[in-house]
């Protein structure tokens, strides 16, 4: 056996239909697309979110809200993470490349730190924003907190 006569299983594939190759074939003529009509003619296509004719859903229900296109979206790190990081690799100053090596953020994010699980290693923390309770958490710590 080698690779000129391998061949798939018996029944495994299937011929696909060869539309509109004369009247003998059993598929000329129309080539099962029906008479006349839109859908029968070569390059139809249906607009998106197309109804038939009835006002469609993006058009019936009504706009509301903006987009704001100064808003400045952070990534959240919180001082649990922190913890862990600094208990994993023994680091008492977690800056923003600190966090890029380890994977929680990306190098084009901004970076807050928020407050949420339990600080026990005395900390100098650099990041773009802090919540209240993690700034708080740090600095009771004797720990020292950054802003970028």
């Amino acid at each position: 056996m080698d690779l000129s006569n391998l061949k798939p299983a018996a029944g495994s594939k299937k011929a696909k239909r060869r539309l509109g190759r004369g009247q003998g074939s059993g598929r000329g003529g129309t080539s099962t697309r029906g008479h006349k009509g839109q859908k029968s003619r070569s390059g139809y296509s249906k607009k998106l979110g197309f109804e038939g004719g009835q006002m469609p859903l993006n058009r019936r229900v009504p706009k509301f809200g903006f987009k704001n296109i100064n808003r400045k979206e952070y990534k959240p790190i919180n001082i649990a993470t922190l913890q862990m990081l600094a208990e994993k690799s023994g680091l008492s100053k977690i800056d923003i490349q600190a966090l890029i090596d380890a994977g929680f953020a990306s190098k084009n994010k901004l970076i807050k730190i928020l407050g949420k699980g339990k600080l026990t290693h005395k900390l100098e923390v650099e990041a773009h924003a802090f919540s209240k309770s993690a700034q708080e958490a740090i600095e009771k710590l004797e720990g020292t907190v950054v802003k970028v």
